[in-house]
């Protein structure tokens, strides 16, 4: 694992906020034209460079819906030729239907995320706001298994959303992807404060998730929502288990970072605060150095119940919900329910 304070662990850069769909969720608040003030070809490719320099363990491609970049496939190459771990997030949209899969993995892309917020036409297609693109994103998660993409389906954990959970499960198991990354909704961009569901329902949610675990034979993770990591180690200790292996302690800021369409640096997508802009700053440097990512890694610094739970390091909280949710990205995550050992007079076990 890297060192965090050196280095974050994923990087997301959103190419382009350009994107045909419409989503009700939508972080990016995504346009159908790109912005005029995009980063241009030769500043993309220049940011590449720096990126490798980092050397961030993955790149993640984003939008908007990156595919809507006429230099997708450079930026890749380039990207993919510098050693970088190329991820695509694309939008389910016919652009992406008529792309060339083989040529994207051809050109780096390793793995790509695809998006099913509802688990059925009806339901996704109401949440994306666009007809078909259900259809689209099935279609889609079968060209990029048959290219030799790995395959993570991202799913939207909402108000609206979390009643389908059993069924998101069954359509899964048809799907096959190589991960189910399962985000609880951040109110930012579109999404707002009364889509989200409750602290007693997302604890029953991450033990759902817990038993199928060993049910699912693909992997289970949560963007957003850290303090599943949380109930995992709770549940190993019961248990007489280790820890979970391969579980990173990434949270917004934290082995993370976020660079948008105009080159902004932030702690991540969720979490739109600008530190510099790679236009006129060093990247390394505000991740490494600046105030707001210092403080963002320093778990002690963790307000309310987060900054008392004897499971800070590993979770943390959502730091974009916290502030999404009371304009303080320390304040404790308003979405946990668990009650820290020290303040329920226990002995802490971490």
């Amino acid at each position: 694992m890297c060192d965090f304070a050196e280095r974050p662990f994923i990087l997301f850069w959103e190419v382009t906020r350009a994107c045909a769909l419409a989503c009700r969720h939508c972080r990016a608040i995504a346009q159908p034209q790109a912005h005029p003030q995009e980063l241009t070809h030769e500043e993309a490719l220049a940011l590449v460079d720096t990126i490798a320099e980092l050397a961030p363990p993955m790149l993640v491609l984003t939008g908007g819906d990156p595919m809507m970049r006429r230099d997708i496939f450079e930026i890749i190459e380039r990207a993919a030729g510098k050693g970088l771990r190329v991820a695509l997030s694309p939008a389910a949209t016919n652009r992406l239907i008529n792309a060339d899969f083989h040529k994207l993995r051809q050109a780096g892309v390793v793995s790509m995320s695809l998006s099913l917020d509802g688990a059925t036409q009806e339901t996704h297609d109401t949440f994306r706001r666009v007809p078909h693109t259900f259809e689209r994103t099935l279609q889609a998660a079968r060209m990029a298994k048959e290219a030799g993409i790995q395959l993570q389906i991202n799913t939207t954990i909402s108000r609206t959303t979390l009643p389908e959970l059993e069924e998101f499960v069954k359509l899964l198991k048809q799907i096959q992807p190589d991960v189910w990354s399962v985000f609880l909704l951040v109110p930012t961009g579109r999404a707002t404060l009364d889509e989200l569901p409750t602290a007693d329902e997302l604890e029953a949610l991450w033990q759902r998730l817990l038993e199928l675990r060993s049910e699912l034979p693909f992997a289970i993770k949560t963007t957003e929502g850290h303090h599943y990591r949380r109930a995992m180690m709770q549940a190993a200790r019961g248990q007489g288990a280790p820890a979970p292996r391969h579980m990173v302690p990434t949270r917004d800021g934290k082995g993370v970072v976020f660079i948008s369409h105009v080159g902004e640096i932030q702690p991540s997508g969720f979490l739109p605060i600008t530190a510099g802009n790679v236009r006129t700053d060093n990247l390394a440097d505000i991740y490494r150095n600046h105030p707001l990512f210092v403080q963002l890694r320093n778990d002690d610094a963790l307000g309310g119940k987060c900054g008392k739970c004897e499971y800070r390091r590993v979770c943390g909280g959502s730091r974009a919900r916290s502030y999404g949710s009371c304009s303080d990205m320390m304040a404790a995550e308003p979405l946990c329910n668990y009650i820290p050992a020290v303040l329920r007079g226990a002995s802490p076990q971490p």
